[in-house]
């Protein structure tokens, strides 16, 4: 399976999971508005090294070949003529994008309002991210949800990550709970791609992603935040599914 072959969509709608066991979510650009500053720290880096002929990388290049994408495949085509440049670059690119994290990391709107719905509801939750540990557990900390994950997954801590659906595997497998009463909350068409091949639904949101982009990954649905009434239509509709369910039982 190469990662071209894997996107296909989830035949499940949100109201389908009902009862809801879990909720997945990215992190960058999923939790947090954090791509702004990966892009500042890849643009100032790059052209203190002269890329792209002393040209600033533009968002266009960021969101084609840095976006949402795992570090080895950016090192690969940032240098693929010099893989070791490439991984130290990253390293100090990670290093630079946790010190200005540190000083401005917003919430997407809604997130918190989500949230606690998910914890009034008893669900389990972890974090699915292709970004490096520290990097993770610093964006969740600033965010004030430390203790709100069950479980927080790395992709370099995967035999493959995203677009592979490896590491939402894995959370599945550690929270104990079912694909097929989970859905995923991602930003990008690499993570999209990982939840759909994962057997999941997918909930996209539009952050700083092209609708067009993402919706070629198939997701079940797009939102632009966590303030979207097609998102709480979906849920108050699981709701309704899940409360009937349990009348039947």
């Amino acid at each position: 399976m190469t990662a071209g072959q894997i996107s296909l969509q989830s035949n499940k709608s949100i109201p389908d999971l009902a009862p809801l066991e879990a909720v997945l979510f990215d992190v960058d650009g999923t939790l947090c508005d954090s791509d702004p500053i990966h892009h500042q720290a890849f643009q100032e880096m790059l052209l203190e090294i002269g890329f792209n002929n002393g040209v600033p990388i533009d968002e266009e290049f960021f969101i084609k070949n840095i976006a949402g994408r795992h570090n080895d495949d950016i090192a690969a085509t940032l240098f693929p003529d010099d893989l070791p440049k490439g991984e130290k670059f990253l390293e100090d690119k990670e290093a630079m994008f946790r010190r200005l994290a540190s000083d401005n990391l917003p919430p997407i709107n809604g997130l918190y309002k989500l949230t606690k719905w998910i914890e009034d509801h008893g669900l389990k939750k972890a974090a699915v991210t292709n970004a490096p540990r520290p990097n993770a557990e610093l964006m969740i900390s600033k965010l004030g949800l430390k203790d709100f994950f069950d479980v927080v997954i790395v992709g370099s801590e995967c035999e493959r990550a995203k677009p592979y659906p490896d590491p939402y595997l894995k959370a599945l497998e550690l929270l104990k709970v079912s694909k097929d009463h989970t859905f995923i909350c991602e930003d990008s068409a690499s993570g999209i791609r990982a939840g759909v091949a994962a057997g999941m639904p997918v909930v996209g949101l539009t952050t700083r992603n092209p609708e067009n982009v993402l919706m070629e990954a198939n997701p079940t649905m797009l939102v632009k935040d966590y303030e979207d009434p097609k998102l709480w239509s979906a849920l108050e509709e699981l709701g309704k599914k899940g409360d009937s369910l349990k009348a039947a039982a």
